[in-house]
């Protein structure tokens, strides 16, 4: 594990594999440990780079209200401090639009970039709300993490892992300060002016029953990036966790081209 300091903060990262650098960056949580169980899909060829950024459990900052500046430049901070030059980056939900603020801030910095179930801006109303009333939950911890839950995947995932996988999969998010922070920063989201400088080849995967994130965001942010491709997954906003071959699929076959 390394740290490093950017800015007001201090951001974990860790490597695992080898190969050229495939960054993995995390949504709103504990922290890269949400990719832990995709990994040997893309170690054997790459060396994936994990930070924990502002809001996850491992990082530390003052506190302050975050920014997707604040969290792009992380991102481009733990590749110039890993690899020193161009690496591939993925971003899921909230890691989404701090993927894409990365690429537009440093475009130097990202090979090519794969935004997954993420959105441009907070203006969809549901997004709005679905964010408020998760904050409001923040005080009964069980509900806090079983809304997140029954919302973050799809009917028949949650009906194939059962009751124990639930009871497991709501454990994982807990009403941490840190959270509440990254919930509040989606609802303050607004990356519209940063798009259009995002230079690399773009793939952003869109999953169709996702109840956090609703789809016609994902395709909003498609459309918002020029010269980009789009792919979507029938599943929940956890798309590599309902389909975690065909997700890595998808990211493997478009990094690997020339």
């Amino acid at each position: 594990m390394t740290t490093l300091t950017v800015g007001n903060a201090r951001v974990p990262y860790r490597t695992e594999g080898s190969g050229p650098a495939l960054v993995l960056v995390h949504g709103a949580g504990p922290g890269s440990v949400m990719w832990d169980g995709l990994l040997d899909r893309f170690t054997g060829d790459r060396t994936v780079i994990l930070p924990d950024l502002s809001g996850s459990d491992p990082a530390e900052d003052d506190g302050a209200p975050l920014t997707i500046e604040t969290l792009g430049a992380q991102v481009n901070a733990v590749i110039e401090d890993a690899v020193g030059g161009p690496a591939d980056v993925v971003g899921f939900s909230l890691g989404a639009p701090t993927v894409a603020a990365a690429a537009a801030l440093r475009p130097d910095l990202v090979r090519r970039l794969v935004p997954v179930a993420g959105l441009t801006h907070a203006g969809d109303e549901y997004v709005r709300q679905y964010m408020t009333t998760w904050l409001e939950l923040a005080g009964t911890p069980d509900g806090f993490g079983r809304f997140a839950t029954l919302t973050a995947y799809s009917r028949p995932f949650l009906n194939q892992i059962g009751p124990g996988g639930v009871e497991e999969m709501r454990t994982f998010m807990r009403p941490t300060e840190g959270l509440l922070r990254q919930i509040d920063l989606v609802r303050r989201l607004d990356i519209r002016e940063l798009l259009p400088r995002i230079t690399a080849p773009t793939l952003v995967i869109g999953a169709t029953r996702d109840q956090t994130i609703p789809v016609e965001n994902h395709r909003e942010l498609f459309a918002a990036i020029a010269g980009s491709e789009y792919a979507e997954l029938d599943t929940g906003h956890v798309a590599m966790a309902e389909r975690p071959d065909e997700f890595a699929k998808l990211v493997r076959d478009f990094l690997g081209r020339p």
